[in-house]
């Protein structure tokens, strides 16, 4: 299925951009997020006549996205968890934890922005976990977990 993209999309291509993907992937994200429009004669003429609008959105965005992105990076979430003797906590940290530690601290984060490829974190220590805020725009925050051993 062709569709026009409406945004710069990671992996895709730029705004204004005719590309062809899957039906289900235009029909279940793009379209329904407003993200592309089907490439008809008609929407190309459409976009071709926004374009500097949709620019100026873009560019907007990405700016905003750079702020927080200086935000976050002077950002260092301390989180307190049960933890054992050596230092190997009872549970795991998540993305919905980094981000709710950012919210408490008044930097808005949040849950689908933190990229945690191995997956949750498991012990006491201080870790740098990734955070992707816009398609061109990804960056650290220092996470100190702090083990607080329970006592009966």
């Amino acid at each position: 299925m062709q569709v026009i993209l409406m945004d710069k999309i990671e992996n895709l291509g730029n705004l204004g951009d005719v590309v062809e993907v899957k039906p289900g992937y235009a029909r279940n994200m793009l379209l329904p997020q407003g993200k592309a429009k089907v490439a008809t004669a008609e929407n190309v003429k459409e976009i071709e006549a926004r374009r500097a609008e949709l620019e100026k959105k873009s560019a907007d965005e990405l700016t905003a996205a750079k702020g927080r992105a200086a935000q976050i990076e002077a950002l260092a979430i301390v989180i307190t968890a049960n933890a054992g003797t050596e230092g190997k906590l009872f549970g795991s940290i998540g993305p919905h934890d980094i981000a709710q530690a950012a919210s408490d601290q008044g930097v808005t984060l949040e849950k689908r922005e933190v990229r945690m490829p191995e997956g949750p974190l498991r012990s006491v220590g201080e870790y740098e976990v990734a955070v992707h805020l816009h398609t061109d725009v990804d960056t650290f925050v220092k996470v100190t977990i702090e083990g607080v051993e329970e006592t009966d």
